[in-house]
């Protein structure tokens, strides 16, 4: 990966204990934290069910339930950009989300412009998130600059697709008002390119994506790259993309496609208590081998911490730590 920033060692430790102490924004009470007791369920936010957050969720649920004992479950939404809403809202205790908005939601910038977030942490980072601009074979477009003037999904509200994609149309020199923006999510996207009704659509996700391969199924798809060169100027100006390939036969692909991706992390709400975030973190990277979806080859407790650029939850550093 290009630029990984880790923050290891006592000081960010320190600093995530202190944010987890305080239970919120404005330095709250210290005085009524929450200890593993008070927890009889947990909530995983994900994302669509077309998506890569959705089944992984699934697994990380059940094993998050065998090894804590409190139950666990897996819920879609609407990704990255509402999964911190819910983390901050206390709708959910751990949320799936990208590298880059997680980095937004503490920092208040994009789309946490009305305000930063640092009631959450994270747990670690999972698997590489490929941004895929998706079309049909016979649509005709080639290039970014080629969807000018079409309808383009550019994710669904509250996803951090939008803000890949006005991303990446502005390092073609372009802006969301080039082109017929449409706020879908991937499975709405891979219907309304099959039945014509959009000329193509962002996904931001692991792949294979389902939503991708069940469009392939049915009328062959063709990925939109992203030069090597636009991929240098991207990362220049936003450091926590990384340049990426989607291979040959991918589906159906006959050639390799460049492209650039971000990265699938964990969050969870400072709420969480230090034991309970260790043995989370500990069902998760102790447990890979029981991860089947192809994403688990990836996850692993010697890369967790690169590319995070937030706070560790002090429970997810101490398992990494003993690592």
């Amino acid at each position: 990966m290009n630029k990984k920033f880790k923050f290891l060692g006592t000081a960010v430790a320190a600093s995530a204990l202190l944010l987890a102490a305080c239970g919120g924004a404005g330095g709250g009470e210290s005085s009524g934290e929450k200890t593993k007791e008070d927890f009889d369920f947990l909530s995983i936010v994900t994302g669509g069910t077309q998506g890569t957050y959705y089944p992984l969720g699934g697994t990380f649920a059940n094993l998050i339930t065998e090894e804590t004992g409190i139950k666990t479950t897996a819920e879609s939404s609407q990704a990255s950009a509402a999964n911190m809403t819910a983390l901050k809202d206390g709708n959910a205790e751990i949320a799936f989300v990208q590298t880059d908005v997680a980095f937004y939601a503490t920092e208040g910038t994009f789309m946490f412009e009305d305000g930063a977030i640092d009631t959450i942490s994270a747990i670690g980072a999972l698997y590489p998130e490929t941004i895929q601009i998706v079309t049909l074979k016979d649509s005709g477009l080639e290039s970014v600059e080629d969807l000018a003037g079409k309808k383009v999904s550019v994710g669904a509200p509250g996803s951090g697709t939008y803000a890949n994609a006005e991303q990446i149309l502005e390092i073609h020199g372009m802006t969301m008002e080039d082109i017929d923006a449409q706020a879908l999510d991937f499975g709405e996207s891979q219907e309304s390119l099959q039945a014509g009704q959009i000329d193509a659509a962002f996904i931001t996700s692991g792949t294979p994506t389902g939503a991708v391969e069940a469009l392939n199924a049915v009328a062959g798809v063709n990925i939109i790259p992203v030069s090597a060169e636009k991929a240098a100027e991207l990362i220049e100006k936003y450091p926590y993309y990384a340049e990426d390939v989607i291979t040959e036969g991918t589906y159906g692909l006959t050639a390799d496609v460049p492209t650039v991706s971000v990265l699938a992390m964990l969050a969870v709400s400072n709420e969480l208590p230090e034991d309970l975030v260790y043995e989370i973190t500990k069902a998760i990277y102790g447990n890979t081998d029981q991860i089947t979806h192809a994403k688990g080859a990836f996850i692993k407790a010697e890369t967790a911490l690169d590319g995070i650029g937030i706070d560790v939850h002090p429970g997810a550093q101490k398992y990494f730590d003993e690592q």
